[in-house]
């Protein structure tokens, strides 16, 4: 059985999303002892399905590291109690971003011999249905060459074991193609990784990351999260855009409709709530943070992510790795 522990109220939705999401997550995963922690009042539908533990107070959005630390009646803290507890093999919330980092990179610990877990997440690409991960994106503000090389391995397992792809491509994120191009962190992994990581493929532009040819890209915890704001600002600048012009007159509408099919196609796979989240690894644990805003489908998303993870054993993987790299 693969033991998963949900922190149902983190997220702006409530608990009425989370358990809508346990709910779909368990009608096709029956090899699950899920463990829910909230306000029991609000967890009924869940009394004959999961373990329900009782938490009574919520971290708000803002909360900082010392804040989750601190607050231990909150439903974060009882969920990594739990966690610790019953040794669960995974943790999903939806809770503030940086009170869930801090707590789990000292309360989960991290796999011997990492240097640095990592912030992970999937994007859509080019090629509707293939997905890359990039990863850090925002755990860490800087990182040294050896730390790029190990979320390079990181970010292959999780391609394989998540994402099925049997021999990822992995590229550095640069300024430039060419090996010298980069700055000197990643300039010093190109060296590391060249002609030594199996599918390392160089180094790739920002402009070329979502064109489907990488699996999974590697950046400093800095340059990933910038472009993941971009990313998203951008996409949301065009679909703003997108909906002006077909607003425009009547022919432009009857436009729309002609090509109403492609526009669907192309929503669904920019669509955040199908990806499940950013996970964090180089943890004992599976962690598997769900986006803020989740509503039933995203969190039922996250808790797929999460499953995948444990089920593959992907801590364990890593911690092999980490031996084989030495």
């Amino acid at each position: 059985m693969i033991k998963i522990v949900v922190d149902m109220m983190g997220g702006d939705l409530g608990s009425q999303a989370t358990v809508e999401g346990v709910l779909a997550f368990l009608k096709d995963h029956h090899d699950v002892e899920l463990t829910a922690v909230g306000k029991i009042e609000e967890l009924g539908l869940l009394k004959d399905k999961a373990q329900l533990v009782d938490a009574r107070d919520v971290l708000p959005m803002e909360a900082g590291v010392l804040d989750a630390i601190r607050a231990k009646t909150a439903s974060m803290s009882v969920a990594i109690d739990q966690v610790l507890a019953n040794n669960a093999d995974a943790l999903v919330s939806s809770g503030s971003t940086g009170a869930y980092l801090g707590a789990t990179s000292i309360r989960l610990k991290k796999i011997p011999g990492v240097l640095r877990p990592a912030l992970i997440s999937p994007f859509p690409t080019k090629s509707l249905g293939k997905q890359v991960v990039i990863l850090d994106i925002g755990a860490s503000n800087e990182n040294s060459p050896q730390e790029l090389v190990q979320f390079a391995m990181m970010g292959k397992l999780y391609s394989q074991s998540v994402l099925d792809v049997k021999e990822p491509k992995v590229y550095l994120l640069s300024n430039g193609s060419e090996p010298e191009k980069g700055s000197p962190e990643s300039k010093e992994a190109y060296k590391l990784l060249d002609g030594k990581f199996v599918g390392f493929m160089g180094n790739i532009e920002a402009r070329d990351a979502l064109d489907g040819r990488a699996d999974v890209i590697v950046a400093d915890g800095f340059t990933g999260n910038v472009f993941l704001k971009s990313t998203e600002g951008i996409a949301k600048m065009m679909s703003g855009m997108i909906k002006d012009a077909f607003k425009r007159n009547f022919f432009s509408k009857i436009g729309y409709l002609l090509s109403k099919k492609g526009f669907t196609k192309m929503s669904v796979a920019l669509n955040y709530k199908n990806y499940g989240g950013a996970m964090f690894l180089g943890l004992s644990k599976v962690a598997v943070k769900a986006h803020g805003s989740s509503d039933g489908l995203a969190f039922m998303h996250a808790l797929r992510v999460a499953y995948r993870l444990a089920k593959a054993q992907v801590p364990s993987l890593i911690e092999k790795g980490i031996i084989q790299n030495a």
